[in-house]
């Protein structure tokens, strides 16, 4: 007899709910739920309870202060109008379909239609230009393409014939988005897609090499994304917040599959330039229960006045990028709540997690999350480590990790290197403790050696951002004659600090002061970070840039022997 997918998943989704701050009994007692062969998470899922749901499923508001709130039930009738928008234009079962909007609710119908029709969902940043999408629409193989009128100009030079759909105005030759309001909104029929067939093409952020394009299931992320669900610690009723740029897998992760797996209400407030003080003021007028940011966002809020803990909020939590223990300990003291960080990539969904109810070791990323193999692997031998280690955070392959892509789409060799020895390698390295707790230490492309001693970026990083000048900081191995290499910093400088002689002394010597001799900051300059187009610091770029100037020292870095640091 055939499994009933909607209450499999409801009953694996509920005992994590039960199990929401007991980690231990948790891991002990949750299994992937059984959802059968033809799975589809917006007919099977998300309509089995919000088709007549009038509570609010999506809000919005917008930086001058404008708020619109659409129910479940409204996201439901859309999404099917919607999805024969798109079926009237040739998009079926199998098809890929760029999706480049904002935060703006023909997003969310947008990807709940899609799923509706068994096709597949190409998020895409309205960051990227006309070169990066002709590279999507060819390696993707678009039939459709969803965008803003504002980012149609961008598709002018991009081949195909793919379909066009233009939101929020008129273009010549594009389908206009509005016509779907005069379609039906019955519910649609299943479209009877397999388990395993593609839902999600995510393109990565590229930090180090030409984007990889990222292969998820109907199953992978939708029901995956339990483990993001009891990492957040959301429960039903919960109003959540996420702070993350569509087009990228943490708006998927945190947008919109974990807070629906919970039944949660999805809260979003856009605006143009980050503003701490407005920020928190929507966190108290929204009742905001369970907040989730960048560590970034979270540097920064800790700078603004955080005498008023926002009464609803129950869980903070960082993502993106390791949190450093300074601005956990900051938020702590002020509200009284600890940010629980976690690990995950765009090719997993959650893996690693600080989760609610649990202590929390500062500078831990937490414990492998409920039904996620992970393993740490010896970088030499390729052994798995037991115990107190050090290695490379991979998953085990022969436990069936239902969270894991499927693999690189159109990239044989680089899923033979990413899955080689029955391990999926993540390629970042981290070390376990007596307790199980793992500590991210850096990719494995970041991690270096200085007078023979394993330099952690990210170590030096955390000590650094301590400093009141500093906002931001990557540090990257710069050739030594003498030491073969030496670590430096780059910084970018937090507002009110200028980049002159007594600041770089005044880092430098809180640095030797704060971290061992062998891991000393030996160099240091003032620099505006590259970054990718998600946000994330491209030290290759750094790395690449010392190289260059090895025999060409630049005018305005700063050395520790310059000082009198003692």
């Amino acid at each position: 007899m055939s499994p009933d997918p909607t209450s499999a998943l409801r009953a694996a989704r509920d005992r994590l709910l039960d199990l929401r701050t007991a980690y231990d009994d948790a891991v002990a007692a949750f299994s992937w739920p059984d959802v059968g062969d033809t799975f589809n998470w917006a007919h099977d899922w998300f309509e089995t309870w919000a088709r007549d749901n009038e509570r609010p499923g999506l809000v919005i508001v917008e930086e001058d202060g404008s708020r619109a709130a659409y129910s479940f039930a409204e996201l439901c009738r859309r999404s099917d109008q919607v999805a024969r928008l798109l079926k009237a234009g040739g998009v079926g079962r199998g098809d890929s379909v760029v999706v480049m909007l904002g935060n703006q609710v023909e997003l969310w119908v947008t990807m709940l239609a899609i799923i509706k029709l068994g096709a597949v969902i190409m998020p895409t940043t309205t960051a990227v230009g006309p070169a990066e999408l002709t590279d999507r629409v060819e390696r993707g193989d678009a039939k459709a393409v969803v965008c803003n009128a504002a980012d149609a100009p961008k598709f002018a030079t991009v081949p195909g014939a793919y379909l066009k759909v233009v939101v929020g105005g008129a273009v010549d030759g594009w389908r206009e988005f509005a016509g779907a309001d005069e379609l039906e909104a019955a519910p649609l029929p299943h479209p009877g897609n397999a388990s395993g067939d593609r839902l999600l093409l995510y393109f990565t952020s590229g930090t180090t090499s030409r984007p990889k394009l990222v292969e998820h299931t109907h199953v992978t992320y939708p029901v995956g994304h339990l483990s993001t669900m009891y990492w957040l610690g959301l429960r039903p009723g919960d109003v959540h917040l996420n702070i993350s740029s569509p087009g990228w897998a943490k708006h998927a992760w945190s947008n919109f599959f974990a807070p629906w797996l919970a039944e949660a209400t999805v809260f979003v407030y856009n605006y143009s330039r980050f503003d701490p003080a407005r920020l928190l003021a929507q966190l108290r007028a929204e009742n905001v229960t369970t907040f989730c940011a960048p560590p970034t966002v979270w540097r920064m809020l800790i700078n603004a006045d955080l005498s008023e803990r926002p009464t609803t909020l129950r869980e903070a939590v960082g993502a993106g990028e390791p949190l450093n223990p300074e601005v956990i300990t900051q938020v702590e003291k002020r509200w009284g709540l600890t940010i629980r960080d976690g690990f995950g990539q765009t090719e997993t969904t959650a893996s690693v997690g600080n989760t609610p109810g649990q202590r929390l070791k500062p500078g831990s990323m937490g414990r492998p999350l409920p039904g996620v193999p992970v393993v740490l692997v010896d970088t030499v031998t390729g052994a798995v480590l037991p115990g107190e280690a050090e290695g490379e955070l991979c998953l085990d392959l022969s436990r069936a990790p239902l969270t894991l892509m499927t693999g690189y789409q159109g990239d044989e060799a680089r899923n033979t290197e990413a899955m080689a020895d029955g391990y999926y390698h993540t390629g970042d390295v981290a070390g376990r403790d007596a307790d199980g707790y793992i500590t991210f230490i850096g990719r494995t492309d970041d991690v270096f050696k200085a007078s023979d001693y394993k330099v952690s970026p990210f170590e030096l990083e955390s000590v650094l951002i301590e400093h009141p000048a500093v906002a931001e900081a990557a540090v990257v191995p710069a050739p030594d004659p003498v030491r073969l290499a030496v670590p430096k910093a780059y910084v970018a400088l937090a507002p009110g600090h200028v980049a002159d002689e007594e600041t770089a002394r005044s880092i430098l010597a809180y640095a030797r002061k704060n971290l061992p001799p062998y891991l000393r900051v030996r160099r240091l300059e003032f620099y505006d970070l590259p970054k990718t187009i998600s946000g994330k610091i491209r030290r290759v770029e750094l790395r690449q840039r010392e190289e260059r100037h090895a025999q060409d020292r630049p005018a305005t870095e700063w050395r520790d022997d310059q000082f009198d640091l003692s």
